[in-house]
């Protein structure tokens, strides 16, 4: 016992310096050795602070540009995103941060952004996703190399401009029960209507309606749970940097989990029903699921029996979460912003309404008549329409 009792405090021992020095070896040495790659490749950027990096400026900057009032300007990012406009203004359009101890290159050069989103340049890959986030953000946008190309040959068909034209029919009832309850809601020639709510259910109601069609209402259920989960794990975001405060079994940290299994279960389930539908003989529908588990399953006949062919049924669900994440808030944002400059600039909101009338009268707009229309984008079509 005598001989054991000093071999154990010695394991110990270098098990505490292990892992001493791959902490210190995170917050410190790591950051500092790329800060110093990153300066030899001519980029620029603020020095490393330890463990932080820029958090604690990123807060404060974007505290500072909200407490005052919103000015009614094209330039939005000094208040929307703050923090980076300065390090843009001050280390140039290709420069570098820092989220913690991990450096973000900022590229703001679009031939060089539409390269790399291409796949051009092999060696541009993408870093792993921080553990918290993968609940939320999963899919093609975190893969790289080989697995990255298959996912893009497999989803790229459901993206064609043939297979978009069938899922208008979607669009137009999504604007058009949106434009009923305005005018119910408003009922007079002249009133006024908060129309924030409204195009975030817009939009979160096409995606569901285009990711899983017969099954909308599953898909409104996948929205509101992938909204929760969203705010839950910003909120986690705070302590990220706490090792292993992710593991700890809060509140927060318990429903995270909760609603990450109710979410692949509906998803699952849905797959599922649309196999067996296919192994029957029926037709995938013009949905993103169907689309999708249509290309996959085309890539593994033609592949035969080679190994590593299609994607799973949870990369399946990976890239369905991911349409709802990318497509829902950006898309509602944009159309906000579309009727605030239309009802600042009344000069362009006339021209707008004169050709939407021009191109489609009074009857709903179809994919042909879109690509005329010139002033007006596809995204605030249904916008001006309801203001006609």
């Amino acid at each position: 016992m005598g001989e054991i009792l000093p071999l154990l405090f010695a394991i110990s021992a270098i098990y505490l310096v292990s892992l001493a020095w791959k902490a210190f070896n995170w917050v410190w040495l790591k950051p500092k050795k790329l800060e110093k790659y990153l300066r030899q490749q001519g980029l620029r950027g603020p020095s490393y602070k330890f463990l932080f990096g820029d958090i604690l400026e990123m807060v404060s900057a974007t505290k500072e540009a909200t407490s005052r009032p919103m000015e009614f300007s094209h330039q939005i990012v000094p208040r929307v995103l703050p923090f980076l406009h300065h390090s843009i203004q001050k280390y140039g359009k290709m420069s570098f941060t820092w989220t913690g101890p991990y450096p973000i290159v900022n590229i703001m050069d679009p031939d060089m952004i539409r390269d790399i989103l291409s796949g051009k340049y092999e060696h541009c890959e993408k870093d792993g996703l921080q553990p918290l986030f993968k609940p939320l953000v999963t899919g093609i946008v975190t893969y790289n190399g080989e697995k990255w190309a298959k996912h893009r040959r497999i989803i790229n068909p459901a993206f064609h401009v043939e297979k978009l034209k069938m899922m208008l029919p979607a669009f137009q009832t999504c604007c058009c029960e949106m434009i009923e309850k305005w005018q119910k809601l408003s009922p007079e020639e002249l009133s006024e209507l908060n129309v924030w709510d409204h195009l975030q259910d817009l939009t979160a109601d096409v995606i569901s309606r285009t990711a899983f069609s017969s099954s909308f209402e599953e898909g409104r259920k996948i929205f509101q749970l992938q909204k929760e989960l969203a705010k839950l794990i910003m909120q986690a975001a705070k302590f990220m940097f706490i090792p292993g405060f992710r593991f700890r079994p809060t509140k927060g940290n318990r429903r995270i989990k909760e609603i990450e299994r109710e979410m692949r279960l509906v998803l699952r389930n849905m797959i599922h029903d649309r196999e067996k539908a296919m192994s029957a003989g029926e037709g995938c529908s013009n949905d993103l699921l169907g689309l999708l588990m249509e290309s996959n399953l085309k890539e593994t006949l033609d592949a035969g029996n080679s190994k590593n062919v299609g994607i799973s049924i949870d990369e399946v669900i990976d890239e369905c979460k991911l349409f709802y994440f990318a497509g829902q808030e950006t898309t509602g944002n944009l159309l906000v912003w579309t009727m605030i400059l239309l009802s600042i600039h009344k000069d362009w909101q006339e021209k707008a309404r004169e050709e939407v009338l021009n191109v489609f009268g009074r009857r709903k707009p179809d994919f042909d008549g879109l690509n005329h229309l010139k002033i007006v984008s596809h995204d605030s079509l249904y916008i001006i329409r309801a203001r006609l």
